[in-house]
């Protein structure tokens, strides 16, 4: 278990449930210690929402998981959006040191 309690599957499940996501990937950017975790959320709820609206909505959803962690880096698209941009998104996090992650669907 993480040491914050916070999993990827529990973060998983959650934005599920709470913000109706027809995709996410999590990464546990720490190591495997839970303390920090990059996603990519993908909800019809972002649907006409600003980027900063968009993460209150996630940070609202997930606000005992984020104060339990060091950081938290969601990236979130509409479906619309996402159908775009699948091909050239990478995970967040992965950009700062070229890694490229590939095959990875829900």
């Amino acid at each position: 278990m993480a040491e914050s309690g916070v999993t990827e599957e529990s973060l998983r499940t959650k934005i599920t449930e709470q913000l109706q996501a027809t995709h996410v990937a999590i990464e546990d950017m720490s190591g495997g210690c839970g303390q920090a975790f990059s996603a990519i959320i993908v909800s019809p709820l972002f649907e006409k929402k600003t980027t900063l609206a968009k993460h209150r909505l996630v940070n609202t959803a997930l606000k005992a998981e984020i104060a339990a962690i060091h950081a938290w880096t969601p990236k979130c698209y509409t479906p619309e959006q996402w159908e775009k941009e699948r091909g050239k998104v990478v995970a967040p996090g992965k950009e700062t040191n070229g890694e490229v992650v590939t095959g990875t669907t829900a």
